[in-house]
């Protein structure tokens, strides 16, 4: 079998192929052996897992390894989202948590990824050691196993709901004032996921009249993948126009990443959405810290920390890095152009259901829909415009490309000098009119991103063609 490597958020493969039971088992006892050289397991592991086919029998085999190896598992009783499983930890309490899940990838992939005891992605430094002790049990190591019925009477397994509780501390994460005074009329997408009934519950409470689709289990996803992008929430569109609703809201796979559609049917953003956040927490919250975010984000982020006195830390691609940064500098709020979100008291997860709620709270407080919230801004700040553009190629291509990549160091893009050039991951030009390029490369498949900043969508386009004519792509 192939090496089991963790990726940006976890392992994940195509089931039946690579995902196998046996697999899951031994990327388990991999897990199980990392905790006990750290002493995280003496406080148990939550175990949860989302909507895909047969992923709560994965969640059972991870179990099993679990208490095999003396370790308590407190197992979600059904379907779980992302961040109530990194709340669980939390709550509970645990040393960590193992989520079944491959989040907004295609249906016949599934995946595992570990959240360590602080509630937040993996960093490198723990996938590593993970990693390490997988390799060591597919070259002769042991996994240890013990049937779940002897678990029960041996004080290894408890089975958790924590609904009610997660429901409660996502009250707290935003001022329902703001909502209860103008309600509006929702519509709430999950994907087919495991987002199903948490969202349009709060929002039932809030007293918001909802609309759900795909609100059912369908580990097909509808025949597409359940990743809330403007090509992909049709449904959504459609929906929100013909109940004449005032928001449309849609949740990934395992509900961690987050999308919005305006009243008229119109995507907004990820990008476009984190800076009228962040203006409004600004204006509504009284905690005051740095902003968190990718270095593939909006910098209008950057604008607006310093015309309010605050900074604007950058980090690599990857939520585990602005998990990081939200733990250790008290951030008021984390973000990522791809929709990871997190806000100061909550995990230092991605939870596409929070930012949904914040999505509502911002409307109800504003009373203007986003596009108007939109234009406010532009006046504010001035306007920008974010693009990202995905180009396939082949591994010749690939390495043929990372090696220009390597030795550009333009003094001039598209007409314009070139201010830094910034290494942090791939290479990013920041130019002299505030607008930017960021070029890097997927790690798992012969694919590039082209990210491009700027005040107008014709300028977007120059800085694109450009970048794609200098590395002849």
């Amino acid at each position: 079998m192939s090496v089991i490597k963790f990726g940006t958020d976890g392992w994940r493969a195509i089931m039946a192929k690579e995902f196998t039971f046996e697999n899951i088992k031994i990327v388990t006892q991999g897990i199980a052996c990392y905790l006990k050289n750290t002493q995280h397991y003496k406080k148990g592991v939550v175990v949860a897992y989302d909507n895909r086919f047969l992923s709560e029998k994965f969640a059972d085999e991870c179990a099993r390894v679990l208490a095999g190896n003396g370790i308590r598992v407190l197992r979600f009783s059904k379907a779980a989202p992302t961040p109530l499983a990194a709340f669980a930890i939390r709550q509970q309490d645990a040393g960590g948590a193992i989520m079944i899940t491959a989040s907004h990838n295609p249906s016949e992939y599934n995946g595992i990824k570990f959240i360590p005891e602080y509630a937040g992605p993996a960093l490198p430094d723990v996938t590593s050691a993970i990693e390490e002790e997988v390799n060591r049990i597919l070259n002769g190591g042991k996994v240890y196993e013990l049937d779940l019925e002897e678990a029960l009477p041996l004080n290894l397994l408890t089975d958790i709901d924590l609904d009610r509780e997660y429901s409660n501390h996502l009250l707290r994460m935003i001022n329902p004032d703001f909502i209860h005074e103008k309600p509006l009329r929702v519509v709430v997408d999950p994907m087919y996921g495991a987002g199903i009934g948490y969202l349009d519950r709060v929002l039932n409470e809030l007293g918001i009249e909802v609309k759900t689709i795909n609100n059912y289990r369908d580990p097909l996803f509808g025949g597409t993948m359940p990743e809330p992008t403007d090509a992909i929430l049709g449904d959504l569109k459609r929906a929100v126009q013909s109940y004449k609703a005032d928001l449309g809201l849609a949740l990934d796979g395992d509900a961690d990443r987050f999308g919005i559609v305006d009243r008229n049917g119109d995507f907004i953003t990820p990008n476009q959405f984190s800076y009228m956040l962040f203006d409004h927490l600004v204006k509504t919250r009284t905690y005051r810290g740095p902003v968190c975010r990718s270095i593939a984000t909006t910098h209008m982020l950057d604008k607006i920390a310093r015309e309010n006195g605050l900074t604007a830390i950058e980090t690599p691609v990857g939520f585990k890095y602005i998990g990081e940064c939200m733990r250790e500098k008290g951030c008021m709020m984390g973000i990522e152009e791809s929709g990871g979100l997190t806000v100061f008291g909550h995990v230092p997860e991605k939870d596409g259901i929070l930012a949904c709620l914040l999505a509502v709270e911002i409307m109800a407080y504003t009373g203007k829909s986003f596009h108007e919230l939109q234009a406010d801004l532009a006046e504010q700040y001035g306007n920008v415009c974010s693009e990202r553009t995905d180009i396939k190629t082949t591994e010749a291509v690939k390495l043929r490309v990372l090696a220009d990549l390597k030795e550009m160091q333009p003094r001039t893009f598209a007409g314009v000098k070139v201010e830094r050039i910034n290494e942090l991951e791939g290479k990013q030009l920041l130019l002299e009119d505030g607008s930017w390029i960021l070029i890097r490369t997927s790690g798992t498949e012969p694919l590039f991103r082209i990210y491009c900043e700027a005040s107008n969508p014709e300028r977007v386009k120059e800085l694109k063609n450009e970048t794609l004519k200098q590395l002849s792509l």
